[in-house]
């Protein structure tokens, strides 16, 4: 199929930059100057594929028309496949923007029949290859598609050029993490629920884990409401997106963003950010962990905005042991953190919806995870922006995937007069980072 043509291109770069290291403080990394510690070793990208082609290649005719939309959106997570350079990756849940029509901001789907799938991908040299794609369905075979799930609560879904309303899907998922279970089957993150979903080495839905009191009705698979209550207060777009696989097998899921709790103003502000444990084997979050974000300018100099810090992957790298990504859209920091038993608030005040001042709005009250600067990636040349999927191979590898969002872009010019999409030209890029020193 055309997701095997191979790029002619290779690029290879290996130029040394400055890197920040840090004590573990709780909640703050103290820089201090040291050697050249990381470098580009190789960089590989995604060829054009049109989405069409791809989708209905998995489920036929779920996609009549793909806006010139081409595959995109793998870069949301990566996991190890087994075999060096094989990854298992997530689509996005399909290409989406907003217009704004009337002052208000809409969400548009260009390609409302796109299904989410698994995608396995090689790297070899400049190329970037599909080699196993499954689609995420419901257990009769149906397409979970990426539409919103309720009315009132998630944004409402417009066409691409945000002129008509499209129906919700109780089914769809904004899937974000993935991981694989040692019995075959994956692990999802989604922004919706948030949740996290039980999907089948094939790819169907087993289980869809959601927050106490979501109420979801009307879904083609089981639902189980185990998750904090208190999680659907996170931002819109801002659900589940990193995932991590423990050695024992629990799962560690991140809220992308502080909670909007008490409130919107109080999570905007916030630089707290909620880690869970999850035990599949039980069903049940086992553990909670605050995690402290940087100060936004230290992350990203020259911005302001505190929202604008995301956590976008969690790798394992050891019992209790995690690499955390805290990033803007323009710079990215990977910092390690310890999972220990003191610094567990689940079932304490910080989990108790009715504290105040509550877990976000605490500027050093709360028990927040400490933490270690592993690498500031802003400014190694090579290393692509919006940096989503993280994994590790060894004590000194990185390699690193970017999320294009399918080539879309905001507004009413991300298409032309006769609807196709005019291309933001940023590619899905696969990057391989070597660390001077080992550093997990």
């Amino acid at each position: 199929m055309s997701s095997k043509r191979a790029l002619r291109r290779p690029l290879w770069v290996a130029l040394p930059v400055a890197v920040l290291a840090a004590a573990a403080v709780p909640g703050q990394s103290t820089a201090q100057a040291g050697p050249p510690p990381a470098a580009v070793t190789g960089s590989a990208r995604l060829p054009a594929i049109p989405l069409g082609e791809f989708s209905n290649a998995l489920l036929p005719g779920g996609v009549d028309d793909d806006h010139g939309v081409k595959l995109g959106g793998i870069g949301s997570d990566l996991f190890p496949a087994g075999r060096p350079g094989e990854f298992w990756t997530v689509t996005d849940r399909g290409p989406n923007g907003q217009i704004t029509v009337d002052g208000g901001k809409r969400r548009t789907f260009p390609v409302p029949g796109f299904d989410p799938a698994l995608v396995k991908i090689r790297v070899s040299g400049g190329r970037v290859s599909v080699v196993d794609a499954r689609p995420i369905t419901t257990p009769s075979g149906k397409a979970v598609t990426g539409l919103p799930n309720q009315r009132g609560r998630d944004e409402a879904p417009y066409t691409y050029d945000a002129r008509r309303p499209l129906s919700y899907d109780p089914d769809g998922l904004d899937t974000e993490g993935v991981v694989r279970a040692a019995d075959g089957s994956f692990w999802l993150a989604d922004e919706y629920g948030p949740s996290l979903v039980h999907v089948s080495a094939s790819g169907r839905v087993l289980a869809r884990h959601i927050p106490k009191g979501l109420g979801l009705t009307g879904t083609g698979y089981p639902v189980v409401e185990s998750l904090p209550g208190l999680l659907r207060k996170h931002a819109v777009n801002r659900g589940f997106e990193g995932l991590a696989l423990l050695p024992d097998g629990d799962l560690v899921a991140a809220v992308q963003s502080p909670l909007a709790h008490p409130d919107a103003t109080a999570g905007k502000a916030s630089r707290n950010a909620r880690l869970l444990r999850f035990s599949p084997a039980r069903g049940a979050v086992t553990a909670e962990y605050a995690y402290r974000f940087d100060p936004v300018g230290e992350v990203d100099p020259g911005e302001d905005d505190t929202s604008e810090l995301k956590i976008s992957s969690v790798v394992a790298v050891g019992r209790d042991r995690l690499l955390v990504e805290e990033r803007t859209d323009k710079a990215a920091r990977l910092h390690r953190v310890e999972l220990g038993g003191r610094w567990n608030i689940l079932g304490s005040r910080w989990d108790d919806p009715a504290t105040s001042p509550a877990l976000e709005q605490s500027a050093g009250r709360a028990p927040v995870l400490p933490k270690r600067l592993v690498v500031d990636l802003r400014g190694i040349a090579g290393v692509p922006g919006k940096i989503e999927g993280v994994a590790v191979a060894g004590r000194r590898t990185l390699t690193l995937v970017n999320d294009n969002d399918f080539g879309m872009t905001d507004g009413p010019d991300a298409f032309d007069d006769q609807g196709r999409l005019v291309d933001s030209g940023v590619p899905t890029t696969v990057v391989t980072v070597r660390l001077r020193t080992a550093a997990w």
